[in-house]
């Protein structure tokens, strides 16, 4: 019977089962006129797979941690082969695409910032004890004299709010938003609208969304807190005053 071709101990360790079994069927056979005695198939088989299950067969296999480790390399090195075949220019290509996506993607992080989930409402503007818009504009200067433009943009906005309130433009109300604090000033300041809601945006993306404030924009909400504090309100009854004096010109 002849010795499969297997490598190492594996093979050495058949070689001697199929040794024995030939020495065996001489054994057994006499002379050489008797036909020799041969080992069935199945008994050898299982001799063999006996022998190969022993622990010394095994002490150099790979763990199942590396098995795991070729198998997504190989897996790996399959999908680049597919993806190079399938790219005009081949490797070369692939490389080329790789790095423009990655470009791409570099320039949009650098453009947008870092994503940021939306708040699902919008917290308050103050979050700690009262404080009057002197107070507020102190403390937002300090902030900016040592280039913390984010809390300085923060208590320039608090300042700004604090303000109205104190002149009676907007009614004291801890739980407002900047952005409701906006809307509400822009009724009797109709004049500073647009800024009044730009500088309520970029309050809530320093504050809650994660952006960085710049010295250039707390420097334009430190200019509406001044143009605000000059702009006289238009009230209610200023305004109903002035159409009702409108309205008795016309009739005469």
């Amino acid at each position: 019977m002849a010795a499969p071709a297997l490598p190492g101990a594996a093979g050495s360790a058949v070689r001697r089962l199929l040794g024995a079994a030939d020495t065996a069927v001489l054994a057994l056979g006499g002379s050489g006129d008797e036909p020799p005695v041969t080992t069935p198939r199945d008994p050898a088989r299982e001799a063999a797979r006996r022998e190969l299950s022993k622990r010394m067969y095994h002490e150099n296999d790979p763990s199942l941690l590396q098995r795991a480790l070729n198998a997504f390399w190989d897996w790996v090195d399959r999908l680049l082969s597919t993806a190079a075949s399938a790219t005009p220019g081949g490797t070369l290509g692939l490389l080329v695409v790789v790095l423009f996506v990655v470009a791409v993607l570099a320039a949009l992080w650098w453009r947008l910032g870092t994503p940021r989930r939306q708040p699902t409402s919008t917290p308050a503007l103050f979050d700690d004890r009262p404080r009057s818009a002197a107070e507020h504009r102190a403390a937002s200067e300090a902030h900016a004299a040592q280039g913390h433009w984010n809390q300085a943009l923060q208590e320039r906005m608090r300042a700004i709010v604090r303000s109205l309130e104190e002149r009676a433009l907007l009614d004291v109300r801890p739980g407002r938003t900047a952005d409701e604090a906006a809307a509400e000033a822009a009724r009797t300041l109709p004049a500073h609208t647009d800024r009044l809601r730009s500088a309520a945006r970029e309050f809530d993306d320093v504050t809650y969304g994660g952006r960085r404030a710049s010295e250039r924009s707390y420097q334009g909400i430190a200019e509406l807190d001044r143009d605000l504090e000059r702009s006289r309100p238009i009230l209610a009854t200023s305004t109903t005053s002035t159409a009702h004096n409108a309205g008795q010109g016309a009739a005469e």
